[in-house]
């Protein structure tokens, strides 16, 4: 998930606390990210179809929260997003014969999931209620 779309995803997500239900948009949200809008839309459309956002299309149109910030772990928003895992994997398979190459990924692939089982713990601790309230 080295890709940045857990941060452009809370960052989008303090916006729309900060807002108030407001409606924002998307080239709003870049501005403010200083990304292109096109990216934003692409998380967008991610955030809601996991129910952390409703959007209304549309000149007036724009995002808002669809649930209380305080119902939303950041545990949750990173499985939301997380692709491949945090630490990354071999480019290319080992060499089978290895006694080393023959299991390093099924270690690998156990260190990873329990490794990313206590990071998911750990941002379940916190609600975006509680990130967005590190900002005036």
């Amino acid at each position: 998930m080295n890709n940045g779309r857990f941060a452009i995803s809370l960052h989008i997500l303090v916006l729309l606390d900060q807002a108030k239900g407001e409606l924002l948009s998307s080239d709003y949200m870049a501005g403010s990210i200083n990304i292109n809008p096109v990216l934003v839309r692409k998380e967008l459309v991610n955030l809601r179809e996991h129910g952390f956002i409703v959007s209304k299309e549309g000149k007036n149109g724009g995002s808002a929260l669809a649930i209380p910030a305080s119902e939303i772990t950041l545990g949750a928003l990173y499985q939301s997003v997380k692709g491949s895992y945090l630490l990354g994997s071999h480019k290319n398979d080992p060499n089978p014969l290895c006694a080393v190459g023959k299991d390093i990924n099924k270690h690998l692939i156990d260190l990873y999931n329990e490794t990313e089982l206590r990071l998911i713990e750990q941002l379940n601790r916190q609600t975006l209620a509680d990130f967005s309230g590190k900002f005036g």
